[in-house]
C-alpha cells in the first residue's frame, strides 16, 4: 500500500476510533466481529452436531467448549445468551431456576413477541401447553401496577398444574436456546443450570430440558449426588426420587416423579414411548475431596457413575459460593464471626485451593473446566497448560447486551463502571440457604441495607424454603427471610434472620419480572413494587475491556466480544490494524503525525500484552482487573 494511502487510513481508523470510549478495544474489531458472527447466525441443519453425538451421552472428546457461559439466576442466563454462546462454538447454559415461574409471568406480560408461545408449539402435549396459556397468557399484557398472578410455592408432593408449569418453562428455554428464529437447529450444544439447594424442582425441570434436547446439565450450590442416577431414568421415562432435607426430621423424605403419570394425567401418555437423549452431567465443586466422592458415590451408571466432567468453581465468582473450609453460619452463638475479615467477609485461605494436578490425577482423564476470575486469555492458557478443558465464564457474560438481566438494571451497572470501579461484597448471611452470596454494592439496590430494611417481609415465592419437621413429624416449609413473626412461629430463631435478604424477588426483579407487593412500603401510599439485588464477581470490574459506547451515550458489549477477548482473538485484529500505522512518522502535519504515532505506539503495546496473555504471562491479576 502507497504511504499516502496507508496514512490516510490510519487517520480515518484514528477518528473513527476516537469515537469510542478510551477503554475500549479498537473499532476494526468490530467489521471483523460482525463477519465472524454472520456464519454463527446462519440457521444450520443438525446433522453436523448430531454427528459428534453418542447415543446415549455426548462424545466428549468432539464436543468439549473451551468457555462454558455460566449458569446466572434468575434468567440472567437466558436463552438469548446461551443461544449466542452456542452460536461461537462454546457452550451456551440457560438458568433452570424458578423457570415455572419466568414463563407464567412473561405470559403475564404479553409475551412479547410470541417467543414462548412459539416454544410451546413444538411441546408434545398442547393440551398441557392450553391450560398454561388459559390461565396465565394476557393478551398486551398486565398492568405494570397489577401483581402478577400467583402460581403456588413446591412442597414435596407438588400440584400437577406446578410441576407442568415448571416442565414447560425449562422446555421453552432450552427449545429457545437451541434454535434459530427461523426454527433451525443451532449448530452448537446447549446446557442448563441448576441449583442444588433448590431441591423440589430440581428432577421437573431437568425432565422439561430433557424433553427439549439440553446437551449438559451443570449443577453446584450443593452436592449433586443423586442427579446422575435422575438423568439416566428420566432419559428413558422411569420413575425417580430425590431425597429432601428435612430440618428436624428422623426419616428421609422423597420427592418423587413419575414421566409416565405425569403425561397419563395431562392426557397424553405416548409421549414416553420415545426415549431422550442423555446429557452429560458437569458437578460444579470446590476440592480434590468432593471430585473423588461424587466419582465413588454417585448415582449414575458407568465407570464414572454418569458423570462426563467437571467444573472447579473458587471464591471468586458470583452467586453463591462454598464456604471456605471449615466454616459453619451461626446465627445465635456467632462464631461464624471468627472467620470473617475486618469487612465481614467469609476468610478464604490455602486450604481453599484446588491442587489441579492431583485434581487431574483424581478425576482420571475426565475433563474439567475452572471458574471465579477466569475471563482473561492468560488464565485460559494456564488452565489448558495443565490439562485441563477450559473455563466458565459468568460476570463478563451476565452483563452482556444478550444476557437476561433487565435493560435498566444493566445500563446503571455499565454506566458506573465506566465511571470507576465497583465493589463486590461476599455476604454471609443474606441467602437463606447458608451458602456465601456475592452482592454487587450499587446505592439505589437492595444491597444497601437501610434500604432493604424498607422493604416489606414477604415470602410468596419459596424456591428457598427449607423443609422441617414440627413437634408432631409433620413436615412444614420455612424461610429465615419471611416475616419474622411467621418464622418464630415454625420455631426458628430470631437470630436467624438477621442480616438475611429475600433473594427470590430480588432476583425476579433482577430479571425484569418485579412483582407488586401486597404491602406498603412505611411512609407510602402505593403498594411495593420489588427492587433488585444483583449478584457479580470479584472480576466485575473486568467488563470495562469490552465496554464501548453505541451512540447517545449508551453502553454495551456482546457475547461475542468476551469470546473474541478470552480466546486471544484480538491479536490479528491489532495487527491488522497496525500495519495502517507503518508509515506514520511520515505525516507533514505534526500535529496528525504525532497522533498516529501515539496510537501506534499504544497497538504495540496492547499487542505486547496479548502476547504475554497468551503465553501465560499477562498483568498480575490485580493490574488486569484495573
Amino acid at each position: 500500500m502507497r504511504p499516502v494511502a496507508a496514512l490516510t487510513l490510519a487517520l480515518f481508523a484514528l477518528q473513527y476510533a476516537t469515537a469510542f470510549s478510551p477503554l475500549l478495544s479498537f473499532s476494526p474489531r468490530v467489521s471483523n466481529r460482525m463477519a465472524a458472527r454472520s456464519s454463527f447466525v446462519t440457521p444450520v441443519t443438525s446433522a453436523p452436531l448430531a454427528a459428534r453425538r453418542t447415543a446415549l451421552n455426548l462424545d466428549m472428546a468432539a464436543t468439549v467448549p473451551k468457555i462454558i457461559q455460566g449458569g446466572m439466576g434468575v434468567q440472567v442466563s437466558s436463552w438469548t445468551l446461551a443461544r449466542e454462546v452456542a452460536r461461537a462454538g462454546e457452550l451456551g447454559v440457560i438458568s433452570g431456576t424458578a423457570m415455572d415461574m419466568v414463563i407464567t409471568r412473561w405470559l403475564q406480560r404479553g409475551d412479547p413477541g410470541g417467543l414462548y408461545r412459539r416454544a410451546l408449539k413444538e411441546f408434545p402435549d398442547q393440551e398441557m401447553v392450553q391450560r398454561l396459556l388459559d390461565k396465565y397468557f394476557i393478551e398486551g399484557g398486565k398492568p405494570d401496577d397489577k401483581p402478577f398472578k400467583p402460581l403456588g410455592m413446591w412442597v414435596i408432593e407438588p400440584s400437577q398444574a406446578l410441576e407442568e408449569a415448571c416442565v414447560l418453562g425449562n422446555f421453552a428455554e432450552v427449545w429457545l436456546a437451541k434454535h434459530d428464529d427461523d426454527g433451525k437447529l443451532v449448530d452448537g450444544v446447549v446446557g442448563i443450570n441448576c441449583l442444588t439447594k433448590i431441591q423440589l424442582p430440581t428432577i421437573t425441570s431437568l425432565y422439561g430440558a430433557m424433553l427439549a434436547g439440553v446437551d449438559y446439565v451443570v449443577m453446584g450450590a450443593g452436592i449433586p449426588m443423586e442427579v446422575p442416577g435422575i438423568l439416566d431414568s428420566l432419559a428413558e421415562h422411569k420413575d425417580c426420587k430425590l431425597a429432601i432435607d428435612v430440618d428436624g426430621s428422623e426419616e428421609t423424605h422423597f420427592n418423587h416423579f413419575s414421566p409416565s403419570t405425569f403425561f397419563a394425567r395431562s392426557g397424553s401418555p405416548e409421549v414416553v414411548k420415545k426415549n431422550l437423549k442423555r446429557p452429560a452431567f458437569l458437578p460444579i465443586v470446590s476440592s480434590v475431596t468432593l471430585a473423588q466422592a461424587m466419582l465413588k458415590r454417585a448415582t449414575g451408571a458407568g465407570p464414572t457413575r454418569g458423570i462426563q466432567g467437571f467444573v472447579i468453581e473458587t471464591s471468586f465468582a458470583g452467586g453463591h459460593n462454598a464456604p471456605p473450609r471449615g466454616f459453619r453460619y451461626d446465627a445465635v452463638a456467632k462464631s461464624h464471626k471468627l472467620a470473617l475479615n475486618d469487612k465481614g467477609e467469609p476468610i478464604y485461605g490455602p486450604k481453599d485451593e484446588v491442587d489441579l494436578d492431583k485434581f487431574k490425577k483424581a478425576v482420571k482423564g475426565l475433563p474439567f473446566w475452572l471458574a471465579g476470575y477466569y475471563a482473561r486469555p492468560e488464565k485460559l492458557q494456564e488452565v489448558l497448560a495443565v490439562g485441563g478443558a477450559g473455563v466458565q465464564i459468568g460476570t463478563s457474560f451476565a452483563f452482556a447486551k444478550e444476557s437476561g438481566l433487565a435493560p435498566e438494571a444493566k445500563q446503571e451497572v455499565l454506566q458506573k463502571l465506566k465511571k470507576g470501579e465497583l465493589q463486590v461484597f461476599t455476604d454471609p448471611v443474606a441467602s437463606p440457604t447458608g451458602f456465601p452470596f456475592k452482592v454487587l454494592e450499587l446505592d439505589d439496590s437492595l444491597s444497601v441495607k437501610e434500604k432493604y430494611l424498607e422493604r416489606p417481609r414477604v415470602c410468596n415465592l419459596g424456591y428457598l424454603r427449607t423443609a422441617y419437621a414440627d413437634a408432631d413429624g409433620k413436615v412444614g416449609y420455612r424461610c429465615a427471610s419471611e416475616p419474622i413473626k411467621d418464622w418464630l412461629k415454625k420455631g426458628g430463631e430470631i437470630q436467624a434472620t438477621e442480616g438475611r435478604k429475600c433473594l427470590c424477588n430480588g432476583l425476579m426483579a433482577n430479571a425484569g419480572l418485579p412483582q407488586v407487593s401486597p404491602f406498603k412500603k412505611e411512609g407510602s401510599d402505593e403498594k411495593y413494587i420489588e427492587e433488585t439485588l444483583i449478584t457479580a464477581g470479584d472480576d466485575v470490574n473486568q467488563i470495562k475491556k469490552y465496554l464501548r459506547d453505541v451512540g447517545d451515550g449508551h453502553l454495551e458489549y456482546t457475547a461475542q466480544d468476551v469470546i473474541d477477548y478470552v480466546l486471544g482473538r484480538f491479536k490479528e485484529e491489532y495487527d491488522n490494524e497496525l500495519k495502517l500505522y507503518a508509515d506514520a512518522d511520515k505525516a507533514e502535519d505534526p500535529e496528525v503525525k504525532a497522533k498516529l504515532l501515539e496510537r501506534k505506539e499504544e497497538l504495540e503495546g496492547k499487542l505486547k500484552e496479548v502476547d504475554g496473555q497468551l503465553k501465560g504471562k499477562g498483568k498480575p491479576a490485580a493490574e488486569v482487573s484495573n
